[in-house]
């Protein structure tokens, strides 16, 4: 039997393609064996640990300036240990993150009848051309609350993202004049038609990426455990943001992402996994039943500083610990 030379080379063609795929998907293997390795550890901390007088919770990624590291956080009086009624203040640390001292206040509440005049929190930064960007979620009063208190319901508490700039770590930290840079969606069926929140910052391709969570109004009081992640892009940091049409990311209730070989990874909390994007929207899982993982975590991102925008994550963070009326802070290291 005579075999035409087209033939002898279209099969020639389908070996070398069945090699590459191989090759690939044992790629492919290699890296989830990797992923599936990751544990995560944790160390007590003094200063912002567990104490009675003020609770703590939902802190920013960490940056260093200079010699020393920088955090912000959501601060509450004891009892009360809901964001939807704290303030952002922050720390500072000289020995990675082990030793934490509290400066103060970075941002107080809204003027009266704005977006964020009950509570700021979920605060997160960027540096960028040498000034400090904080992004936090805001909430004002219900709507047509007689007493002019926040009922946390389901209907009409919708949140939005701020922001407030300064030239400097410590502060002050003004709110640009857009305020606020992100709000929820007006179609009762999105995803983040009712609350947006956990600002998570990275740049990508010359643009602001400003990764968020969303609860959606059609899921009342089941929205918490139905977050989706999502992304909006800006030119710069004051926006005006563009939203990715629809989410990125399901069961990712609070927001972590970082730089990893040249994509973006996320820890999405709610199903336990750690998902990888290789162009920072089209996320796949690489790893399964993560144990122990940390609650409302920041990781020191070098990649959110000026200047550092090839460091490695060196794999440890700050996140918090809930337990009865108690919120406080505590370090983590993830490690592979």
């Amino acid at each position: 039997m005579k075999i035409s030379l087209k033939f002898t080379l279209l099969l020639l063609i389908i070996v070398i393609t069945s090699c590459d795929s191989k090759k690939e998907k044992k790629s492919i293997s290699e890296d989830l064996t990797k992923i599936d390795a990751v544990k995560f550890t944790y160390q007590k901390l003094s200063a912002l640990g567990q104490e009675t007088t003020y609770n703590r919770r939902d802190n920013s990624d960490i940056i260093k300036v200079n010699d020393t590291y920088y955090m912000w956080y959501t601060r509450m009086d004891s009892p009360i240990r809901s964001g939807y009624w704290g303030t952002i203040w922050y720390a500072t640390s000289k020995d990675k993150g082990y030793t934490w001292q509290e400066q103060g206040m970075a941002l107080d509440l809204g003027k009266a009848g704005t977006f964020d005049s009950h509570a700021v929190f979920t605060p997160n930064i960027l540096v960028y051309k040498d000034k400090y960007y904080m992004y936090y979620t805001g909430v004002k009063p219900t709507p047509d609350n007689k007493k002019n208190e926040f009922e946390n319901n389901a209907t009409t508490d919708i949140t939005a993202i701020g922001l407030a700039v300064a030239d400097n770590p410590n502060g002050p930290f003004v709110r640009v004049e857009n305020n606020p840079v992100l709000e929820v969606s007006k179609v009762a069926s999105d995803f983040d038609s009712f609350r947006i929140d956990d600002a998570s910052l990275l740049v990508k391709n010359d643009k602001i990426w400003l990764f968020y969570k969303g609860r959606s109004l059609a899921d009342g009081k089941q929205g918490p455990k139905k977050t989706k992640m999502s992304v909006a892009y800006a030119e710069k940091p004051e926006g005006p943001y563009t939203k990715h049409d629809g989410s990125l990311l399901d069961k990712s209730h609070e927001v972590l992402i970082w730089l990893k070989d040249g994509g973006v990874a996320s820890l999405a909390s709610i199903n336990s996994t750690i998902n990888y994007a290789k162009d920072g929207e089209h996320f796949s899982i690489l790893n399964k039943g993560l144990k122990n993982i940390p609650k409302a975590p920041g990781l020191y991102r070098p990649h959110l500083e000026n200047g550092n925008p090839n460091t490695e994550i060196p794999g440890w963070g700050i996140s918090m610990i809930q337990k009865k009326n108690l919120a406080y802070l505590i370090r983590f290291e993830m490690i592979e």
